[in-house]
């Protein structure tokens, strides 16, 4: 294998956090010669940590509206959208928020979202009571509605103007930063993740792997992973990184 790309929340991620065990799966995984990519729904600001201070080669955020790498001393961004298109966008979104939240009860925005640059997080379990997955659902249709692409992760409902995801994002990057193919290389690649809107992916990658909590959306799923971990979440990411781990040493 020569690259691991990874969602983030309740992938790599256990009940929102970040645990040792994980993180540290992580650095042994980069230090052992496999690129490190997280592949998240998360905002931008978040992602300018990551790409800084994670044991990784890049980062893809927003599904696919961006990468961000740290490189020679510093951050590099490269955006789907330039920076006017982003702000016109912008102020599209927040008036359809406002259109959601009114239809949706008990939904809100995600905390995170003024850390965002592209799309519109609407949290309907992260830090609002847990919503029947009927009403993510009905998120999703009026973002549609309103000429959004929606997806549905394990915590928000994410809406964004463009056709791209986060495999469009992982093929431009790959080819830029790596000069890699991905559908050349797809044998020596692996995806892991846990929700619907990692679809794109558990459909193109050969390897691809659920988290054991992937189960709870199986009925959402349009293509599902070819492989689950026995153990959910982080602790699932643990075991595919000691998986991989120990089949490189073995070939070492």
């Amino acid at each position: 294998m020569r690259a691991l790309l990874f969602d983030v929340d309740d992938t790599l991620t256990t009940g929102g956090k970040l645990t040792a065990d994980a993180y540290g799966a992580l650095e042994r995984l980069q230090r052992a010669g496999l690129r490190v990519v997280p592949v998240t729904g998360r905002p931008a600001g978040w992602c300018d940590h990551i790409a800084r201070m994670w044991p990784v080669d890049a980062v893809i955020g927003e599904n696919g509206a961006f990468h961000f790498f740290y490189s020679e001393g510093r951050l590099h961004k490269r955006f789907q959208d330039d920076a006017a298109t982003r702000a016109q966008k912008r102020a599209r979104l927040d008036a359809i928020a406002g259109r959601i939240l009114a239809a949706v009860p008990g939904c809100a925005l995600a905390s995170d979202q003024p850390y965002r640059e592209t799309d519109l997080a609407i949290d309907y379990c992260e830090d609002v009571p847990r919503l029947p997955p009927a009403s993510a659902e009905r998120i999703a249709s009026l973002m549609r509605e309103a000429g959004l692409t929606a997806k549905v992760s394990s915590i928000h409902v994410n809406g964004w103007f463009g056709d791209y995801d986060k495999l469009a994002a992982a093929r431009r990057l790959f080819a830029e930063r790596f000069s890699l193919d991905l559908a050349s290389a797809n044998r020596e690649l692996v995806f892991a993740g846990d929700s619907p809107n990692d679809a794109p992916m558990f459909a193109f990658f050969q390897n691809s792997v659920g988290v054991a909590n992937v189960r709870a959306f199986e009925k959402q799923l349009p293509a599902k992973p070819r492989y689950i971990t026995n153990g959910a979440a982080g602790a699932g990411f643990g075991e595919l990184a000691e998986h991989l781990l120990v089949a490189r040493s073995r070939r070492g």
